[in-house]
This record gives structure tokens, sequence and C-alpha cells, in this order.
């Protein structure tokens, strides 16, 4: 069981999400903007979080920076999920920082698949063994 921390300012993205990391037997941790992302990453520390791009006040490419620029969250595994799909829109998003990329909408049938395929089986509590 891992702890994934999930970012998202829409809330049916959000909930969507949050269903199907909990019905894999992970713990689901909201944060609806990226602020209060950064904020419960430190307090939290996620075994991975999960971050979209477009949203208001601080987007996820602001909070890739504070993230990766951190001495303990900096290690984290960083997937951004975004809409955006032009050809070069993964390529940037990885050359920011962040560590995977899944496009929206997501597929329900593989997104945990996604996502357990970029947690640490080293650290503790982190297992997908559901």
């Amino acid at each position: 069981m891992a702890r994934i921390l999930l970012i998202e300012d829409n809330e049916d993205s959000l909930e969507v999400m949050t269903c199907l990391v909990e019905a894999a037997g992970h713990v689901a941790i909201a944060a609806r903007d990226g602020d209060h992302g950064f904020l419960v990453a430190g307090s939290e520390t996620p075994h991975l979080i999960v971050c979209d791009l477009h949203m208001p006040k601080v987007n996820g490419y602001e909070v890739c920076r504070r993230l990766k620029a951190h001495p303990t969250l900096g290690n984290i595994p960083l997937v951004a999920v975004t809409a955006l799909a032009m050809v070069g829109d993964r390529e940037k998003v990885l050359a920011s920082g962040f560590d995977g990329y899944i496009s929206k909408p997501i597929d329900p049938r593989n997104f945990v698949r996604q996502l357990e395929s970029f947690l640490d089986k080293s650290q503790p509590g982190a297992t997908t063994d559901g």
C-alpha cells in the first residue's frame, strides 16, 4: 500500500483518481491546488505525487520546481496528469523535472498500473500488493 498525493483542481477528475487509487488498496491524499499540494507533500511525505499542470494560482510546473528543489521531497516520484497532448508536450513536461506523464482523459483500466510503475519498491510501505 502506498500513499499517493493527488494534486488536481478539477473536482470530477480528483474524485475519479481518488476512487481508482483507493480501490487498488492505496491511500489517496487530495489537494485541490498547487500551494496546498506542496504543503501536504511536506506534512504527509507521500510515496508518489500526481499533479495536474493547469491550476489556478500555482501551476504544476511551479509545484514541480518547488518539490524537486526541496531536500527531502525532491526524491519522491512526480507524475504529471494533463490534457496537454500536442507533439512535444510530453518531452517538455519531462524536461521540466516530472518523472512521468499521463495524458487526460485518464484510462481507468490502466491508471493505477501506470502510477504503480513509478513507485519505489524500496520505500517502506510503498508496496503494490493491494
